[in-house]
């Protein structure tokens, strides 16, 4: 009997009471799972937050400058200063023989591609394998990265002069002179062998990176099967790194868009009879030289879409490449 009319003693360990067990327990789970969601809230919004301040500053310093070039690239120049005239810039590009020489250069551009990759390709391979030499490679790939463009393109303006010491040495071997710089057929390969030498140590290495992750033993069973250097190149090398060549292809077309300037300005200053303009150096002409940022306004928006087209190959190139793999 309750004594002095007090409620029922409720025992603590009375399953369904207040204060039981298997409430505590549900309490528990109920804090537990919203700790759970909290937690996975969080990581799926730290992947944002982690690259908000980079997408801010892509956003603020440059799509919107882009934006804007765009914009400015359907303007006049000149009389017409900010006046709005369509096509009309596109159209006078269309109609310039020096930008038609340029776009025909970077289509050379995509035919020297192949070369100017298997170059540094060789090499690592040559330092990957230890064939005789590679303690050399090994010492001075990377040397000519070092030095700037301006410095590369005055030491080849020396060497490569009519009079220099690379046609004297034509001449005595019975070939004669060439005129690397004077002729219009023969400099924007030039200019382009030049720029491969300056550039290659970058991409060499990669290619020394993607060797990292190459199966040795498929090294050793070629070895022991009697394949030549070449076929174990083509049949071993190749196929292992198609995602190396496929990022160091689509790095390498990008960097002669885009970093041949330098060179360009000392060594032809775009000559000659414009052979050696691209886009990047026609640009610049426009804007410094004739004064009419309109115009180089709708060259820049041409490249942006050149570079677009080799962007989107890249992402082409990578996802068969893995898809192979």
């Amino acid at each position: 009997m309750p004594i002095g009319g007090s409620s029922p003693l409720v025992r603590p360990g009375a399953p369904g009471r207040a204060g039981g067990p298997d409430t505590t327990r549900q309490a528990g789970h109920r804090a537990a799972g919203a700790h759970s969601r909290r937690a996975a809230r969080s990581e799926r919004f730290a992947p944002y937050i982690l690259v908000a301040p980079a997408v801010l500053i892509i956003l603020g310093l440059r799509l919107y400058p882009l934006l804007l070039g765009v914009n400015f690239s359907f303007t006049g120049d000149g009389d017409q200063n900010g006046a709005v005239v369509g096509l009309d810039n596109y159209l006078e590009l269309a109609d310039d023989p020096l930008f038609r020489t340029a776009l025909g250069n970077v289509g050379l551009l995509v035919l020297l591609l192949p070369v100017a990759v298997a170059i540094p390709g060789l090499l690592a391979t040559f330092i990957y394998l230890r064939v005789p030499g590679h303690r050399v490679f090994r010492s001075v790939y990377f040397f000519p990265a070092v030095l700037s463009p301006v410095i590369v393109g005055s030491i080849f303006n020396l060497m490569l002069a009519f009079d220099g010491p690379l046609n004297t040495v034509l001449g005595v071997v019975g070939i004669g002179p060439v005129d690397w710089l004077g002729d219009p057929g023969v400099t924007m390969f030039t200019v382009v062998g030049v720029h491969v030498w300056a550039t290659f140590g970058m991409a060499l290495v990669v290619f020394l990176a993607g060797f990292s992750t190459l199966d040795p033993s498929l090294l050793d069973a070629a070895q022991m099967d009697g394949a030549s250097l070449a076929r174990t190149i083509w049949h071993v090398v190749i196929p292992s790194l198609s995602r190396t060549i496929a990022f160091v292809l689509v790095t390498t077309m990008i960097g002669m868009l885009t970093s041949m300037f330098g060179l360009l300005y000392v060594m032809t200053s775009g000559g000659p009879e414009g052979s050696t303009y691209l886009p990047e150096y026609y640009i610049w002409i426009q804007q410094g030289q004739m004064n009419r940022p309109a115009l180089a306004s709708a060259a820049s928006t041409v490249l942006f879409l050149i570079m677009l087209v080799v962007g989107l190959a890249q992402v082409g190139l990578l996802r068969r490449a893995g898809r192979q793999d």
